[in-house]
């Protein structure tokens, strides 16, 4: 089985995965492409480098060249997560595959940002204006080959709302998990 994650900054995907992970799938993302391409060329981990890198990864290679990177190493018989899908051609591709699919995390704005305070990263916006206006920068491009967000949203076979307790989550989670 492939669970495909996309959603909002802090909607809750990193929880997902460590919850899936803790059942067996093994965990992959979309981004450790853009790391291991920036680790490469010795630069800096930013959030600003890898939307630079992704960007150019895609130009370079078609709007789904971060998923083909990423499917080209996964072993079949195996249950994956796999996590950062930031645009429909990245999506398609996962939905793709045999016994996939793709769900979008979603919590409420204000949720969001108070979990992104929490988390304290230094290159994370600090007011709710900042927030929002990163948000608006990702969440809908006409360039294929730039995130948008949105249209991974709209691709997505399920939707899983992460507005109440991590317990709450998981049972959300194991619910998922018994449909399919």
């Amino acid at each position: 089985m492939i669970i495909g994650l996309t959603g909002e900054n802090c909607a809750g995907k990193g929880t997902v995965a460590e919850y899936l992970k803790s059942k067996g799938f093994l965990y992959r993302s979309l981004s450790d492409v853009l790391r291991e391409e920036l680790a490469a060329e010795g630069k800096e981990i930013t959030r600003e480098n890898l939307i630079e890198k992704g960007n150019s990864l895609r130009a370079k290679h078609g709007p789904a060249a971060l998923a083909k990177k990423t499917v080209e190493k996964l072993d079949g018989g195996r249950d994956y997560i796999i996590d950062s899908i930031r645009n429909a051609a990245e999506a398609q591709k996962i939905k793709s595959l045999p016994n996939s699919t793709l769900v979008y995390v979603c919590a409420p704005p204000e949720t969001r940002f108070g979990r992104m305070k929490a988390r304290g990263r230094e290159s994370d916006p600090q007011t709710f204006d900042e927030f929002q206006i990163l948000e608006a920068k990702e969440m809908k491009n006409a360039d294929k080959t730039k995130q948008s967000l949105v249209e991974a949203f709209e691709i997505a076979d399920l939707k899983l709302e992460n507005n109440g307790t991590i317990e709450e989550l998981h049972k959300k989670i194991d619910e998922l998990l018994g449909s399919l």
